[in-house]
């Protein structure tokens, strides 16, 4: 995506958006967002022994560094039936989670909205690209690890909601779930004004981490490889920021000179 694309709400004042350009803008960044994710699940469901077979790997490069905890984590986790309670409901609160703090930062930060939305953007499309190259079977996936699916278990409605019509399931690698949440963490952590909220900010990603541990929809390395999509994510959104603004301040008009005395009169007569 060029500069240009992302930065649909550059240079907006402070007072909020302009609604009908912007928000049509938006949509459309929104639908074409869609409609990639759809194209690469269609890529993908036909590469479904491709993923199984990167989920093998997976494993045994875990069990190789001395990684692969997941299992074990999760039958101490089984033992406490608020811990899975708790995993579960932070792993579905995810997409609310983030519509709500865009729109936030929409309506209360908009100059710094922007880079954060780009990130989003430039985050999703890197991650696009590795689930094309390299679909992946999440742990629930693959019980015969030890796995076990614990919202498919306590939370079925949520599966159902979750059809695998509408969802890419072989997109393991890298997590959003955690990456997405990480980037809402540094939002909060670095722009609410509140320190309950940047508190939250803190622990947020965290909480996500163990959830997406805790109920065997990513590997460990899913959650690593996460964390570096979203700083790559960061890295672009800035780039985009520097490019904006030295575009601002070679295309601003030059301040007419003045003379010693005051401004220049102009006039039509003699």
């Amino acid at each position: 995506m060029t500069a240009s694309a992302l930065d649909v709400t550059g240079g907006r004042a402070a007072g909020g958006l302009r609604r009908s350009p912007g928000v049509v803008r938006e949509v459309g960044l929104i639908v074409a967002a869609t409609l990639l994710y759809a194209l690469v699940r269609g890529l993908t469901s036909e590469r479904i022994s491709v993923a199984f077979d990167n989920a093998e790997q997976v494993v045994s490069f875990e069990r190789s560094i001395g990684l692969f905890v997941e299992p074990h984590v999760q039958r101490a986790a089984l033992d406490h039936e608020f811990v899975v309670t708790a995993a579960n409901a932070v792993y579905i609160a995810f997409w609310p989670i983030v519509a709500l703090t865009l729109a936030w930062m929409v309506v209360r930060h908009p100059v710094e909205y922007p880079r954060f939305r780009n990130a989003v953007l430039a985050s999703g499309a890197l991650s696009l690209v590795i689930f094309a190259v390299y679909p992946l079977a999440p742990p629930r996936f693959v019980p015969h690890h030890g796995f076990i699916d614990t919202i498919t278990q306590n939370a079925t409605t949520y599966r159902n909601l979750n059809a695998p019509a509408l969802i890419n399931e072989y997109a393991a690698m890298p997590s959003l779930h955690f990456g997405w949440m990480l980037l809402v963490g540094i939002a909060l952590a670095t722009v609410a004004r509140h320190r309950v909220a940047r508190m939250f900010g803190v622990v947020l990603p965290l909480l996500m981490f163990a959830s997406i541990v805790l109920t065997a929809n990513h590997y460990i390395v899913d959650g690593i490889a996460g964390g570096i999509v979203i700083a790559l994510g960061l890295t672009i959104a800035a780039a985009i920021d520097r490019r904006t603004a030295s575009r601002r301040v070679t295309t601003r008009r030059p301040v007419p000179e003045v003379e010693q005395g005051g401004p220049v009169a102009v006039s039509a007569r003699r």
